[in-house]
């Protein structure tokens, strides 16, 4: 049926309740004569009668209950969308893409439970990836906003810190200078490093710290892409690494890797969610940047100890 329209179809739910083509007609506000023409081109498309003409009035036959049955469904689908407009009005339903650059996920995961948690109604699309990939994500409006640490300069965004970032030097419990204090730049490049790739945020704040000395790279072919192939390296004692606090909290804690003291250690950035600036939020993505930039640093890691050998007081925690 090709030409059947919303409008047949409440001719037909009105004659059901009603009962008469004339009380059908007044209700719709047409000539009973126009209406009965309708429902006569509707059963002709149709091939079906309708209605039974019976003393008590016009009742539905089986194919007129499969009309009923349609325009019943039309209207639930109308009211879940009248809904569903009301709560992206409101903020509390919706989708919100985020895209998380990959040393944000050990804490990306608990802030998007957190906001989920107080809007029930909106769906979350969690894009993780290194600093490059997310970055495009954003410029090419993939997600509606990201998680990250710098921000990018080379097109322009918006973008609110929420919270601290540390950056760390890590080592396996047994390393030679666990619990040595105040170690030097020069000390540290004397060990073998593991490094993250280029592009990365965390490697871009090596390059800056380590400037003005030469390194020694660890003499082993890694993926080191990978924060979790970074830290088992550590772990196994084939070398130290700097990196985000945030991304090894639970093995400091748990004491399978140390902190390093290092002058000038931790460094210390900022957490960032950031948006291109002509990206025009929805409601429910508006309420995500609202809530992490509120509540963000709340959700954040934190490194229980302090590097051996600290004076008291000195903590490596957000």
């Amino acid at each position: 049926m090709r030409n059947l329209s919303l409008k047949q179809l409440q001719a037909v739910a009105s004659i059901a309740r009603l009962g008469t083509m004339t009380r059908a007609a007044q209700e719709l506000n047409v000539t009973p004569a126009a209406l009965t023409a309708r429902i006569k081109a509707l059963e002709d498309e149709a091939g079906l009668l309708l209605f039974d003409r019976t003393s008590a009035g016009l009742k539905p036959t089986d194919a007129g209950r499969e009309m009923l049955w349609a325009i019943d469904s039309i209207n639930t689908v109308l009211e879940t969308c009248s809904e569903r407009l009301k709560a992206l009005r409101g903020g509390s339903g919706g989708r919100v893409s985020i895209g998380v650059v990959s040393t944000a996920k050990y804490f990306a995961p608990q802030i998007i439970s957190g906001f989920v948690h107080s809007h029930p109604s909106v769906e979350i699309d969690l894009v993780v990836g290194n600093r490059g990939a997310t970055l495009e994500s954003v410029r090419d409006y993939k997600v509606d906003l990201a998680i990250m640490g710098r921000p990018p300069r080379d097109f322009p965004i918006s973008a609110e810190s929420f919270g601290p970032h540390p950056l760390v030097v890590i080592a396996a419990p047994g390393h030679r200078f666990a619990g040595r204090v105040g170690l030097t730049k020069r000390e540290l490049a004397e060990e073998p490093f593991l490094v993250r790739e280029y592009g990365s945020g965390t490697r871009t704040v090596f390059e800056e710290f380590m400037t003005g000395v030469m390194i020694k790279r660890a003499r082993l072919g890694i993926d080191s892409g990978s924060n979790e192939t970074i830290k088992q390296t550590v772990m196994a004692g084939l070398g130290v690494a700097l990196i985000s606090g945030h991304t090894v909290a639970a093995e400091v804690a748990s004491r399978r890797l140390v902190l390093l003291d290092v002058e000038g250690l931790p460094i210390r950035r900022e957490w960032f969610v950031v948006r291109r600036a002509d990206k025009v939020l929805s409601p429910a993505a508006r309420s995500f940047w609202d809530y992490v930039v509120k509540e963000g640093a709340s959700w954040l890691p934190t490194l229980p100890l302090r590097p051996p050998g600290a004076p008291s007081g000195q903590t490596a925690a957000a």
